[in-house]
């Protein structure tokens, strides 16, 4: 057997592991409580981010060669950041040259703004703020991705069942045949409502809900369950949604 057949085998494995389910769950929900996903920074920006969910979308943008990749959500732009140094690697690599980051958020605050724009990997960046969800910055975004030919798109700002559908309704569309859209912070519905006690969303209201009632009617894109059984610690769990027709 190959490798790369082990490496199959061995994650399809954990897809039925009731085990390390378990623990892999127990883990999420000490971990979400206890802040892990602030501690980490891509570049000296900081990335709210899990680890494991990094090296899946450094996998993804290596395999799918965006020419723009474009995120809603900013916050202290260590994604964007991050997202940005991948496409320069795949520059170097013989990818899309001019490959570009469009990042989007509701309120970019100032510091960070200027911590983006000072940063070396800001060349390939370009920052909307507005509601994502606002008819005019919608056609800000279809006019970025008109023309490309491979499109990322990443899902991260409010994470009510609302907001989340209407992203998915105006940009899912945008991510080319072969590419993704994936949306983050699905793993709300899988954590106790008191640890949101000051937000609008929780379970039964977030993410996941919206990642389930937007495929209904969509069966271009199908869950990628290879990604969830190969990190299992995930804060997007049904969230990586492929592209397939």
């Amino acid at each position: 057997m190959t490798f790369e057949a082990e490496v199959a085998q061995r994650i399809a494995n954990n897809g039925t592991d009731q085990a390390l389910s378990r623990d892999a769950q127990s883990l999420m929900t000490s971990s979400f409580r206890a802040g892990y996903s602030y501690n980490f920074s891509w570049m000296g920006r900081p990335i709210i981010q899990y680890p494991q969910d990094m090296i899946a979308m450094q996998e993804i943008i290596w395999r799918v060669q965006p020419d723009l990749i474009l995120e809603t959500g900013i916050a202290h732009g260590g994604s964007l950041i991050f997202s940005a140094a991948m496409l320069e690697l795949n520059a170097a690599c013989g990818g899309p040259a001019d490959a570009q980051v469009l990042g989007l958020d509701i309120d970019i605050r100032a510091h960070n703004r200027k911590a983006i724009e000072a940063h070396p990997m800001s060349r390939r960046i370009t920052m909307i703020e507005g509601s994502s969800i606002a008819a005019e910055v919608i056609a800000q975004v279809q006019q970025k991705a008109a023309g490309k030919k491979s499109v990322l798109v990443c899902l991260d700002s409010n994470h009510t069942h609302a907001h989340v559908l209407a992203e998915l309704q105006a940009y899912a569309p945008l991510a080319t045949v072969g590419s993704y859209c994936v949306v983050f912070d699905t793993i709300v519905e899988h954590l106790p409502m008191d640890m949101f006690p000051d937000r609008p969303w929780g379970p039964g209201d977030n993410p996941k809900t919206a990642v389930h009632e937007y495929l209904k009617t969509h069966p271009e894109f199908e869950i990628d369950r290879a990604i969830d059984n190969k990190l299992m610690i995930s804060v997007a769990p049904d969230g990586y949604l492929k592209r397939v027709k």
